[in-house]
C-alpha cells in the first residue's frame, strides 16, 4: 500500500525564498516540512512506501532523500556522528518519485502516480500540513477497516461564515470511532458521505465539515481520474472524481481537530508552526521562552 504526496507546486506564496529552495524543504526547526509528512504517511499499518509527485524543476527534493556518502563521511571525520546519522535518516525512508510535467490540478498530480499503486487503496497527504503525532491517517485506516475497506477522508468543523472557502461534505453522522455517540461534528464522529460541495454559500452548505487534506482512497479513483474532465480553474479536480466515486462506492469521513496538525501553507502559518514546535521541544523551548517570555504563549 502506498501514500502519495503531491509536491510539484511552485510555492509562489513563499517567494523569493522558493526561487532556489522548494517550499517542501523549508525547515520546521531542524527538519524539512516534507520529511514530517513522509514520516506521517508511513505510520499506518500496511503502508510500505511513499510516492512523491515532483516537478523536474525541483531536483533538490530527490537529492534530500538520497544518500550523500561524502557529506556524511566528512561529518563523521569531524566528530559529528550524531549529525551524520540525522542526515542519513532521510535516505533510509522508502520514497520514490514520479513527475508532474504540467501543473493541471490536484487530481492530475495524484493520477501521475497511478502506475505506483498496484491496484491497492492508497493515501494522499497534502504537503503543506503535517500531524506531529502521526495518528490521523492511522485512525482513518481504522474507519476504513470498520466499513469494509471504504474510502475515508479527514474533515473538520469550520465556522459558518467560512464554509464558502472550502470543499464541504454532505452526509450524515453514523457513529463515533470509539463507539460513543457524541456530537455529530465533534472529533471522532464518523459520517457517511453522500456528496461533496465546493465552496458553497453558507445558507446552502450541507454541513460545516471541510476536507482537511488527508485521504484514503479506493484504487477505482485512479480510473476515474483518467477520464476526468477539467473542473474549477480548468484543472483536474480530485473532488470531482470523488463525487463520481460516490455513485459506485461508499465513502466515509472522520471528524478531526484541525489543530491536531500544523499548517505550513503560508509564511505566517509556517512561522507559527515553527513557534509551536519550538515550544514543544525540550531543546528549544527554554531558549524560546528566554527570547519572548510570556509573549511566546500569547
Amino acid at each position: 500500500m502506498k501514500a502519495i504526496i503531491p509536491a510539484a507546486g511552485l510555492g509562489t506564496r513563499f517567494l523569493p525564498a522558493t526561487r532556489c529552495m522548494p517550499k517542501e524543504l523549508l525547515p520546521v526547526l531542524d527538519k524539512p516540512i516534507l520529511q514530517y509528512v513522509v514520516e506521517e504517511a508511513l505510520e499506518p499499518e500496511g503502508v510500505d512506501g511513499v510516492v512523491i509527485v515532483n516537478s523536474r524543476e525541483k531536483p533538490q527534493i530527490e537529492q534530500y532523500f538520497s544518500v550523500d556518502e561524502d557529506f556524511e563521511n566528512m561529518l563523521r571525520e569531524r566528530g559529528k556522528g550524531e549529525a551524520a546519522d540525522r542526515v542519513h535518516e532521510a535516505s533510509t525512508l522508502p520514497v520514490s518519485f514520479v513527475y508532474q510535467d504540467n501543473p493541471r490540478g490536484l487530481g492530475h498530480a495524484v493520477h501521475c502516480a497511478a502506475d505506483k499503486i498496484d491496484g491497492e487503496p492508497f493515501f494522499v497527504l497534502l504537503g503543506d500540513y503535517f500531524v506531529p503525532d502521526k495518528q490521523m491517517c492511522v485512525r482513518m485506516a481504522q474507519v476504513s477497516r470498520e466499513h469494509d475497506g471504504a474510502s475515508v477522508i479527514a474533515v473538520a468543523p469550520v465556522p459558518e461564515d467560512q464554509v464558502s472557502r472550502y470543499g464541504i461534505i454532505a452526509g450524515q453522522c453514523v457513529g463515533h470511532l470509539d463507539g460513543a455517540k457524541d456530537g455529530e461534528e465533534e472529533e471522532g464522529a464518523v459520517w457517511k458521505v453522500t456528496g461533496l460541495v465546493e465552496k458553497p454559500k453558507p445558507e446552502d452548505a450541507p454541513s460545516h465539515l471541510f476536507i482537511v487534506g488527508r485521504y484514503l482512497l479506493s484504487p477505482r479513483i485512479m480510473e476515474l481520474l483518467a477520464t476526468q474532465a477539467p473542473g474549477a480553474g480548468n484543472e483536474i479536480q480530485l473532488t470531482d472524481s470523488m463525487q463520481r466515486l460516490l455513485a459506485e462506492e461508499e465513502m466515509y469521513a472522520l471528524v478531526v481537530d484541525p489543530a491536531e496538525g500544523c499548517d505550513t501553507g503560508t509564511p505566517a502559518a509556517w512561522a507559527a508552526t515553527n513557534a509551536r514546535m519550538a515550544l514543544k521541544s525540550p531543546q528549544t523551548a527554554e531558549a524560546f521562552h528566554e527570547a519572548f517570555g510570556d509573549k511566546a504563549l500569547g
